[in-house]
């Protein structure tokens, strides 16, 4: 089935009574509802009905029975209010309780999409205003700024050299996976061990003396 036509208007007044734009509805369904990182099918549809907004169509792929559902809500109310909820409610971090892996991902895609709209979700799930973007070199400045904040902090270089795409992408859940990778990778190229996770610092760490420890290089 076709996507719905949209007939929104575009996103230039603020407030409960603004509409997202067409292209900001398809970013924030896509985000929602990505193939690998997004909701899933029944956690969609028990989304849409507690936030009172029609399923149009539940048969077909998640990204579009979700664009059709949010553009038929706004081509329905001519308002975003129960648009919002529904990002609210699926972001809630309790929902994530047996699964938190899948929070920050989720959370990372969804930002990227809402940097367009003038809003952006915590970490405490509240989704709340932030300054809105009007290009992709705004954006990468934005992460360029973080990164600079990490750097004023003291975060050790080699953190900032392997989780830089992740900053530089907004994407704080994998640039702390990428930067616990550093810690491994610096522990293996001190001591010549080719082992992974709890086993390299087993043998990094122990043993009388230990591999490793002492006063650093």
């Amino acid at each position: 089935m076709e996507p719905i036509r949209y007939h929104g208007q575009n996103d230039t007044v603020e407030g409960a009574l603004a509409s997202f734009s067409q292209e900001q509805l398809q970013a924030i369904a896509d985000a929602l509802a990505d193939t690998s990182e997004g909701l899933r099918g029944p956690e969609i549809g028990h989304l849409l009905a507690s936030c009172h907004i029609k399923d149009s169509d539940p048969g077909i792929t998640k990204r579009h029975r979700l664009y059709n559902a949010f553009a038929h809500e706004e081509n329905t109310r001519r308002d975003r209010t129960r648009i919002m909820g529904f990002i609210r409610k699926a972001m809630k971090p309790a929902r994530f309780a047996r699964e938190p892996e899948r929070f920050e991902p989720m959370r990372a895609n969804l930002n990227r999409a809402l940097a367009f709209t003038g809003l952006s979700v915590a970490a405490s799930g509240e989704l709340s205003k932030a300054e809105k973007v009007q290009t992709l070199g705004q954006a990468e400045r934005r992460a360029r700024e973080l990164r600079e904040d990490l750097a004023s902090r003291g975060v050790h270089p080699d953190v900032m050299r392997f989780c830089r795409q992740e900053l530089l992408q907004d994407n704080y859940f994998h640039a702390v996976l990428e930067a616990v990778k550093s810690i491994a990778a610096k522990v293996r190229s001190r001591t010549g061990l080719d082992d992974e996770g709890a086993g390299l610092v087993d043998r990094a760490f122990s043993g009388t003396p230990p591999m490793l420890g002492g006063a650093s290089p």
